[in-house]
């Protein structure tokens, strides 16, 4: 599809606290400087423009069953497009989507490789599931096939205690991290409960998923060490639907899942005054459906954020942080087109005008 010109004329929001009068797209990318010469054929929107929203817990690829067929990829991206989110940190995925990046329809992907997992300690037909001596070089090999990020499997259910219990010895895991440092590559995990979390810090960790066992110490550890978190609310908000087929066989791992649901505002607002870097991700493509980005961004407001911070999460920071560029000249225009002001009212990210993605109006 070919892009014409488009004159952004309202609010740009390039950053929290930076506001411009007007942008062009031209070629499909962004400049702040008015097109000349002659030929242009100009479209003009009008309204605020923020950058496409960021998932930075995603996966493209994979169902509550495991793997699934392009067609079933292609229609989860397209949902997340059609929402708003053009930036997807892919967190696992057994299918290969790398034909995604061919597609200039469909929103860009940083993958992070294969979940990385115990056996048995899991969801089945999800990872990579190795013994503790194996964990390294599987890291190694997951960095060189991701986009600069290894997904660990750090807690799940253990069978033999009948609650959450770390799949990792801690000095498996320093040397894990370190590999995948190494590599070049950032290290992520899901975990759910509190012990993980401290082996994770003790391993020089770069992100956690979900987070919901943070407490004191590890908030501090997180905070001192710049941990980001990852809390995927909309996904914790399912926890007492998890839990409930243990209730009579694992009674302790129940109540530790209803617990960690019961906190979970609490736990995050105080990891937001710690100054732990938070960002939006829904999980969606396991049980969660794909294009909640807007509801994740309700969510995250109930945490203690101001109305910029959680619009940070969501684009401007989280692009920072994966080193991708937002609302810049020359970037690639991938934009949503609003007709209130998001910084008075964040509802309005989940009725988006329209959708640009490298300067395609959708």
């Amino acid at each position: 599809m070919t892009a014409p010109v488009l004159h952004l004329l309202g609010e740009v929001l390039v950053g929290p606290d930076e506001v411009l009068p007007e942008a062009w797209v031209v070629g499909g990318r962004l400049t702040f400087e008015r097109p000349t010469g002659a030929g242009h054929d100009v479209e003009t929107l009008r309204g605020w423009f923020l950058p496409g929203m960021v998932d930075a817990h995603c996966h493209v690829g994979l169902d509550r069953h495991g793997a699934v067929d392009d067609t079933t990829s292609e229609q989860q991206a397209i949902a997340d497009r059609e929402n708003g989110t053009l930036l997807i940190r892919d967190a696992g995925s057994p299918a290969d989507t790398r034909w995604i990046d061919e597609r200039d329809d469909l929103p860009k992907i940083i993958r992070a490789g294969r979940h990385i997992a115990r056996p048995k300690r899991y969801i089945r037909n999800y990872a990579h599931e190795v013994e503790p001596e194996q964990l390294v070089e599987r890291v190694r090999i997951e960095a060189r096939a991701g986009d600069g990020w290894v997904k660990l499997v750090g807690d799940w259910i253990d069978r033999d205690t009948g609650d959450l219990g770390p799949c990792w010895p801690r000095e498996v895991l320093i040397e894990a991290v370190a590999a995948a440092h190494e590599e070049g590559a950032r290290t992520t995990a899901h975990c759910f409960g509190p012990d993980s979390l401290r082996d994770f810090a003790a391993a020089g960790t770069d992100c956690i998923e979900h987070a919901t066992g943070l407490e004191a110490d590890t908030i501090d550890s997180f905070a001192a060490e710049g941990i980001a978190i990852v809390p995927t609310l909309v996904n914790i908000a399912t926890f007492p639907e998890i839990a409930e087929p243990a209730r009579e066989k694992f009674p302790d791992y129940h109540r530790r899942m209803l617990d960690l649901h019961a906190r979970r505002h609490e736990t995050f607002g105080a990891a937001r005054e710690a100054g732990i870097p938070i960002y939006l991700g829904t999980d969606a493509g396991g049980s969660i459906a794909h294009g909640l980005a807007a509801l994740e961004v309700i969510e995250l407001s109930r945490i203690g954020f101001s109305n910029v911070e959680v619009l940070g999460a969501a684009t401007w920071g989280a692009r920072k942080w994966l080193g991708r560029p937002g609302l810049e000249e020359g970037a690639d225009a991938d934009l949503l087109v609003l007709d209130r002001d998001p910084r008075k009212d964040l509802t309005v990210l989940g009725k988006p005008t329209a959708v640009v993605l490298r300067g395609v109006t959708y």
